[in-house]
């Protein structure tokens, strides 16, 4: 099973930038796919970005141009820039990885979570 957690996340003003990082380990399949979420309270986790195997990323209208995914070389860890951030970034974010997932940008198709991380956008 694989183990993710999240960090990077914080409090920052209209227009910053934040990294967050999520430590992979565990046995993870090789056909596999690996994103990032976010979640609001009362809302429905919210895919953002995401790659399967080694394809490209992935990006949610919401945070394309502005948030961008990258993997360290050894790809235990991934990490996801976020620029320009707005209030309505606001949410809980978490890291997830799946197998054989088909859209990997639906949270369902994942198996394994981070605990998440807050990030909190000020105006």
């Amino acid at each position: 099973q694989a183990q993710l957690v999240e960090s990077g996340g914080g409090s920052v003003q209209t227009g910053e930038s934040l990294r967050l990082s999520c430590a992979v380990s565990g046995y993870i399949y090789s056909n596999h796919c690996m994103g990032w979420f976010r979640q609001v309270p009362g809302k429905e986790r919210e895919g953002l970005v995401a790659i399967n195997n080694d394809d490209s990323p992935i990006y949610a209208d919401s945070v394309k141009g502005r948030f961008t995914m990258s993997q360290d070389m050894d790809r235990n860890t991934l990490h996801l820039q976020m620029d320009s951030l707005k209030p309505e970034d606001t949410a809980m974010y978490y890291c997830a990885v799946g197998t054989f997932c088909g859209e990997v940008l639906n949270w369902e198709e994942y198996t394994f979570w981070g605990q998440g991380t807050q990030v909190t956008v000020s105006s």
